[in-house]
């Protein structure tokens, strides 16, 4: 799920006193980007008509690096189908730069997983909605994201849990 580095930075070293924690993020960028409009222009004449299956994917993933910053990943896929067809598929990895300080380092896992992909959220929506339109289709806007229920869905599917069976 991720590579997390030992060291924390801003982490109390030496009887220092405790940094409050903190998220900064240093940089923002497109590590990968794809749309695919297979049917243009046909697809395009009957946007409207029905509704399309819209099949979304979320995955975060987050490393650390040599230098004490941290690098996390939001991916996000969307496939548009009607019975015709497939209208639209778009994928982005999109990245963040992010320094880290005080934070435990049982609890660096949730913030990279959690936390850093809804900074990066939003950016990332306005990407795929923009690039939709510009594919000839309705700007295709995200829904929020439970960025804490995927994490705990994937953390359980990790252990070999089940979530939501009562």
């Amino acid at each position: 799920m991720s590579e997390i580095d030992a060291g924390v930075p801003g982490a109390p070293q030496n009887g220092q006193g405790v940094e409050p924690p903190g998220i900064r993020i240093l940089a923002q960028f497109i590590r990968d980007l794809s749309f695919e409009n297979p049917r243009a222009p046909e697809s395009l004449r009957a946007a409207g008509q029905v509704q399309p299956q819209i099949d979304l994917g979320v995955e975060m993933n987050a490393r650390g690096r040599d230098d004490g910053l941290f690098e996390v990943d939001l991916k996000l896929s969307a496939k548009a189908d009607r019975d015709d067809g497939t209208l639209f598929v778009v994928e982005l990895l999109y990245g963040g730069l992010f320094q880290v300080n005080g934070v435990a380092q049982q609890d660096i896992e949730p913030v990279l997983l959690i936390e850093c992909p809804r900074y990066l959220f939003p950016f990332a929506r306005r990407i795929i909605a923009d690039l939709s339109a510009e594919g000839g289709f309705p700007p295709f806007l995200l829904d929020p994201i439970d960025f804490a229920g995927v994490y705990a869905a994937r953390k359980a599917e990790a252990q070999g849990q089940v979530i939501g069976t009562a």
